[in-house]
């Protein structure tokens, strides 16, 4: 039932039909589902895919940031700054836990699109929250001011909107996962 035929039959206009509540829910999956086909079938070329699988797969465990963070630490001479890539380092490792808590509890199966598969593969078949998105935004989030925050924030972009390329992701995980890995960073304990 439409919106404009729930309100029609509603004889009190101050309790909508049932059937106009469900609306919102069902065309909003229905837009994350037209824009993960939107992403899966817009800018594709064999090279492209190549590049955007090779390029998500360093995200996968977190672990680039991981990397970044644990070099950081290793290479960067003052102790001070050292302490603050180490912090980055447990907050991205807890974010990454973090979105695996979540995963297991929402159960959100990955998109599967009639004739369209994945691109590339996956670890787990659960999808909500995306790990690529929680683990990159944490990332920019703890590592900004250690380097360049625009750089970091571009390639956290890249890493997430690749998952919807790829066909492994809805729009939705990967908003969710932004949001997550940002209020994780931004809530974790400061150095001492």
């Amino acid at each position: 039932m439409n919106a404009r035929a729930a309100l029609g039959r509603s004889r009190d206009h101050r309790r909508p039909d049932p059937g106009l509540l469900q609306s919102p829910a069902v065309s909003a999956l229905d837009f994350d589902r037209r824009l993960l086909v939107f992403a899966r079938t817009h800018g594709h070329s064999p090279l492209a895919d190549r590049v955007v699988a090779t390029g998500s797969r360093l995200g996968e465990h977190a672990a680039c940031w991981l990397v970044l963070g644990a070099g950081g630490a290793l290479f960067d001479g003052h102790d001070g700054r050292r302490r603050r890539w180490l912090r980055g380092v447990r907050i991205v490792a807890g974010s990454y836990v973090c979105n695996y808590a979540v995963k297991v509890t929402v159960r959100r199966h990955r998109p599967e699109l009639p004739g369209l598969p994945p691109l590339t593969s996956t670890v787990s078949q659960l999808s909500f929250p995306s790990a690529h998105a929680t683990s990159s935004f944490a990332a920019a989030y703890a590592y900004r001011g250690l380097a360049p925050a625009p750089a970091l924030y571009g390639a956290a972009l890249a890493l997430a909107v690749s998952r919807p390329y790829l066909g492994v992701h809805y729009p939705t995980d990967v908003a969710t996962g932004a949001v997550l890995g940002t209020l994780i960073a931004s809530r974790w304990p400061a150095c001492r």
